[in-house]
Parts: structure tokens; C-alpha cells; sequence
């Protein structure tokens, strides 16, 4: 079995060795596709060098910060190319916890894909300011509501996709640029009959670095909740109708 971790990267230095250590801690079967955007920082440059004393890292170049739905369409869709049984998505700064990628893997191998959750019993925020509880709490009731869905962390980007589901989803014509992706991700899935299973998990706020959300990103992500509200995508169609970046 292959399961390939996608890690969209953009000033991880600090973060990027350790991370990718933790993940590759669970076990041979983990491989991991680190997805830099050109980091200034020389993220690049470090990711190369894990890559070269470990064959179960690889690194995807892009020419600059092209935003994260582009990162996780290019990184996905490699990461199919590769031959993953399973392919995960998560942040490279901690936020995450990799020892919790075991458990989305039982669940997506259940239900075809899973995401790590906050807001399940036993989920929660560490070390958020209110503004953003409130943001994101606000971000995932209005996705509920356009989408119909019972899923109760729609923005979570801790998530793992059994082949198959990314194959029906067509993941190579996502559409989103930022964040938004992670709404036009579940969108697809509910478009072909999957429901993701939520996993409790703890979200850290990072340690290292700075957070790449901001206003403008809320903006758009609310554009394309009405974009996909309004979107005839179907399982088969090849592509989605309507744009939404």
C-alpha cells in the first residue's frame, strides 16, 4: 500500500525537516510530496535535500505563490500519477498532527475519504484568537448550509482521499485558487455520493512562521460557496461548468 501525504509549502523552513520526519514516523508505507511555491525562505532547498537522503520524499517545484487550491490540484493529481493507494493533505507547520494520519486512513479506507475534525466531540482549537473562532465557525455554517452537508469541519485541511474518490472527483479540474478549494473538495465528494468521515482531532496553532489566511481569502471562499451552489458539476462531466476562483 502507498500513501502519499501532500504538503503545500510556502516559507516552512523551520517546520518542513521535523514535519516530514514525523510523518514518515508512522511507517513504510508513507511517502510524502512536498509542493513549494518558490519559498524565499529556502524551503525548496531543504525539501531537495530531504528528498535526497529519503526515496519516500519527493518535491514539486512551482515557479511562485500560486495559492493553495492550484498546490493541492497539481500536488493530488501527482500524487495519483505516483500510484498512491491513498493520498492525504495536510499543513506542514504542526497544525496537524501526523501521528493522526493512521486514523484518517482507517476511516477513508471505510468511507472513501475522511477529514480531520474540530468540531466533533472530543476536536478543538488550541491558541486561536476569537476573530478567527468566530471566522471559522461562520465559514463552516455557511458551507453546511449552501452544501447540505452534515459534515461539521468543511475547512478542515487535515484530510485523507481513498483513489478511487479522487479519481470520481476528477481532481485534476479543481478550480478554486485558495482556500476555498477545501469547500469545492467536499462539494465533489457529496456530488458522487461520498460523505467524509470526521476524526476528533486538536488544532494547534502554529509555533513557526506566519499563517498564509487572510480577509481576502474569507472573501473569496464565500464566492465560491454561490459559484458551487449554483455549479451543474456531475459525476462523469469532466470538468466543472463554472469556474470558482
Amino acid at each position: 500500500m502507498k500513501v502519499i501525504v501532500v504538503m503545500p509549502t510556502y516559507n516552512e523552513r523551520e517546520n518542513i525537516e521535523a514535519i516530514a520526519r514525523a510523518v514518515l514516523a508512522n511507517g513504510p508505507e508513507w511517502r510524502i510530496l512536498i509542493v513549494d511555491d518558490n519559498s524565499p525562505d529556502g524551503t525548496g532547498r531543504m525539501a531537495d535535500a530531504l528528498a535526497q537522503e529519503d526515496a519516500r520524499v519527493q518535491v514539486l517545484h512551482r515557479t511562485g505563490k500560486l495559492g493553495l487550491g492550484t498546490a493541492y490540484r497539481e500536488g493530488l493529481t501527482r500524487a495519483l500519477e505516483m500510484g498512491c493507494d491513498f493520498a492525504c493533505t495536510m499543513d506542514s507547520d504542526f497544525s496537524h498532527d501526523p501521528k493522526a494520519l493512521p486514523e484518517l486512513l482507517r476511516l477513508a479506507a471505510e468511507r472513501g475519504a475522511a477529514h480531520g475534525s474540530r468540531y466533533v466531540p472530543g476536536g478543538a482549537v488550541v491558541d486561536w484568537r476569537p476573530a478567527r473562532k468566530v471566522n471559522s465557525y461562520s465559514a463552516n455554517l455557511l458551507t453546511r448550509l449552501m452544501l447540505g452537508t452534515p459534515v461539521r469541519d468543511c475547512t478542515s485541511g487535515f484530510r485523507c482521499y481513498r483513489r478511487d474518490v479522487l479519481e470520481r472527483i476528477e481532481v485534476w479540474t479543481l478550480q478554486a485558487r485558495g482556500y476555498a478549494v477545501l469547500e469545492e473538495l467536499l462539494y465533489r465528494c457529496m456530488r458522487v455520493g461520498v460523505t467524509p468521515a470526521e476524526y476528533p482531532i486538536t488544532f494547534v496553532d502554529r509555533k513557526a512562521g506566519r499563517s498564509k489566511i487572510n480577509v481576502g481569502e474569507s472573501v473569496r471562499a464565500v464566492g465560491v460557496l454561490f459559484r458551487l451552489r449554483c455549479s451543474r458539476w456531475r459525476e462523469g462531466d469532466g470538468k466543472a461548468e463554472r469556474r470558482a476562483d
